[in-house]
């Protein structure tokens, strides 16, 4: 596994993701996260639009970053994923207790109503690494498969021609 790619899945908590409304427009909702290896759990309301656009199209775009202290600190990650609920026991009671202790006050893993509430996973397919400090603009692609990370590669150049101020 790209050491870099995981450092900044374990380095953050916080992720947006994209849906598609039944409209056609974007969603874009920003949700707390834990992940094993690369595969990404977060809860959400079973009311919400979010777990209907997902129910209706499993696709997701997810981004994750942080607020860089200049331009070169950019660094963060663009993923393209199929999200579902994640229903297996025990592994769903493992995946909600791991969310609760990273994002303590968040919920209440042993009080929470899954009538109300779905985990969901996101297994992503392709992933994105940004990373300013090698390039403006430069990002590496992982394609993921079944035995996870199986081709990592420059995806564009790493200079937009860009300089940076300062």
């Amino acid at each position: 596994m790209h050491s870099e790619l995981m450092s900044i899945l374990e380095g953050h908590g916080i992720m947006t993701v994209a849906t598609l409304r039944p409209d056609g427009w974007p969603q874009a909702t920003t949700v707390s996260y834990v992940n094993d290896g690369v595969i990404l759990y977060f809860l959400i309301s079973r009311t919400s639009q979010k777990f209907a656009n997902i129910a209706a199209d499993e696709r997701v775009a997810i981004t994750i970053a942080s607020k860089p202290n200049g331009v070169t600190d950019i660094k963060g990650l663009s993923l393209a994923a199929k999200a579902s609920e994640a229903r297996d026991e025990p592994y769903r009671s493992k995946m909600l207790a791991k969310l609760s202790a990273r994002h303590p006050g968040y919920f209440d893993a042993t009080a929470l109503d899954m009538t109300k509430s779905a985990l969901m996973r996101a297994n992503p397919t392709m992933i994105s690494i940004i990373d300013f400090s090698k390039g403006l603009g430069h990002a590496e692609t992982v394609t993921v498969g079944a035995a996870e990370m199986v081709e990592l590669t420059a995806n564009r150049p790493d200079n937009w021609g860009a300089t940076p101020a300062g």
